[in-house]
């Protein structure tokens, strides 16, 4: 009986998330109206459908509020993960965007997972509606749908906390206090909200019609990189393409600590200080060697180099997966720097994938403690981060995370050089799902698309996709045959 219950508190969760899934739905019939591309119909129709199903399932387990196995946690982040991209795929389908099934999923959730990868050559000729939905799917993936079940319904029984960290992993081990109330989840989807308004302002100001203003914000302040444009944001003017770099990078803070400066509370933001500081110092320095490639090895202008050279070490660093210039036609080791920073990733609590600044900071300071205790074994060298010492637990498990993470990209370099892609295409697209940067190398990198990858490497690259979301532990644990045990 106890099981059953639990089952349908996830079913309840579900019902959520599918009701507001179904709600931005609705909100993609306003273009389809306005710009008369004939979806209007099959909008509402996924619309209703979506909103009916979540509505059902909510009433059915509305009373269902309590859950005690942690397990369970577990089981409804990926259960959301996996619900949530398989409805997006209705507007998809029903708009005749395409035909096929595969095609939708892929496109739902590198939409979802904030990926940013497409298999759509030509994005510009989609109709209105899928446009926009495209940019929701990135918005509302963005944020996490975790934290918005947690922003929605306060009287959530599952642990709350464990909800949290089934999502981040742990990432951010100061997460226990941002996720006790609700009260600080709603804060801090509001610095969301108002990063996104902000942003679409500056965009219109600058001279941006207002329709491309809300798409590239919200695929930029979500770290997702979807565009309306085929050429991503190229044809845009410098100063908004600036604007939108700033988006990115502000996409790539900790949400918990833009909450603290923007409500000028400067005492409380200790805890954050060292991720901060590495996260723009690695962003500077990154910023400084490809604008020095791009000028002396690429023939650039300093102006040109200093704007595509930012725009791209930020869009790659935030995973974010914007694109500026053909990034494959540069020179080498400057593509190979714009994939590792795709891995190293934003700020933990932040929009962007990757492993995350903190978990690199953790290991680089552990790597430093080790060989300073080859030279003085009896002294001791604790790793600290802000001024205090980091425990073993968490040592070992930013070690483990690591070892996992990098043994899910020879993995998946494998599997897609097995599906038949080539080995530098292969290395790309790996990298590209996994951290949730996009854009890949060869076809599939630069203003390419994944259009010709076969049907099963596009599932992998989906799994990929939910996996770098997940940041791997999550959904690994399931593969786990005690897990299912009683």
């Amino acid at each position: 009986m106890r099981r059953r219950m639990e089952w349908k508190v996830l079913l309840r969760s579900m019902g959520i998330v599918l009701m507001a899934e179904g709600v931005l739905m609705a909100l993609c019939m306003v273009p389809a109206w306005h710009f008369a591309d004939g979806t209007l119909g099959a909008v509402g129709i996924c619309s209703a459908f979506t909103l009916a199903v979540g509505a059902l399932l909510w009433l059915l387990c509305r009373r269902h509020t309590v859950a005690e196995d942690r397990r369970m946690s577990y089981l409804t982040v990926v259960a959301m993960w996996v619900v949530l991209p398989l409805f997006a795929t209705l507007p998809f389908l029903a708009t005749g965007a395409t035909g096929s099934f595969t095609v939708a999923w892929f496109e739902a959730m590198s939409g979802v997972t904030s990926t940013g990868a497409t298999v759509f050559a030509d994005v510009a000729a989609l109709p209105s509606s899928v446009l926009l939905w495209r940019s929701m799917t990135q918005w509302f993936g963005g944020f996490g749908v975790v934290l918005l079940v947690l922003a929605l319904s306060p009287r959530l029984g599952i642990n709350k906390y464990a909800l949290y960290t089934a999502e981040t992993s742990g990432a951010d081990n100061s997460g226990r206090r941002a996720v006790r109330t609700t009260v600080t989840v709603r804060r801090t989807l509001g610095v969301y909200l108002a990063l996104t308004a902000a942003f679409i302002v500056a965009l219109w100001v600058s001279g941006m019609q207002m329709w491309d203003a809300v798409n590239l914000t919200f695929t930029n302040i979500s770290s997702g990189g979807f565009s309306v444009n085929s050429d991503s944001i190229a044809s845009l003017t410098p100063l908004q393409q600036y604007i939108l770099t700033g988006a990115m990078l502000l996409s790539g803070v900790n949400f918990s600590l833009l909450y603290l400066l923007f409500t000028l509370r400067w005492r409380q933001i200790g805890h954050k200080v060292d991720q901060l500081r590495f996260y723009l110092v690695l962003c500077l320095l990154a910023v400084a060697f490809v604008v020095g490639v791009l000028h002396w090895q690429g023939g650039y202008g300093w102006e040109e180099a200093l704007r595509l050279g930012t725009v791209q070490t930020v869009s790659a660093l935030t995973t974010t997966g914007s694109v500026a210039a053909d990034t494959t036609q540069w020179w080498t080791p400057a593509v190979f720097l714009l994939l590792m920073l795709s891995v190293c990733g934003g700020m933990a609590g932040s929009t962007s994938g990757g492993m995350k600044v903190m978990r690199v900071l953790i290991l680089l300071r552990n790597a430093r403690s080790i060989m300073r205790n080859r030279l003085h074994p009896r002294v001791v060298n604790p790793v600290r981060l802000n001024g205090s010492p980091v425990s073993n637990h968490i040592t070992n498990n930013v070690m483990v995370i690591f070892m996992v993470y990098g043994f899910t990209l020879m993995a998946g370099v494998m599997v897609l050089m097995l599906c038949g892609i080539d080995a530098t295409e292969s290395i790309g697209a790996t990298v590209g799902c996994l951290t949730g940067y996009g854009p890949g190398l060869g076809a599939s990198g630069g203003f390419g698309s994944y259009a010709a990858f076969t049907p099963a490497a596009m599932w992998f690259c989906s799994f990929l996709m939910l996996l770098g979301r997940l940041e791997c532990m999550t959904v690994l644990v399931l593969f786990l045959p005690g897990f299912w045990r009683r």
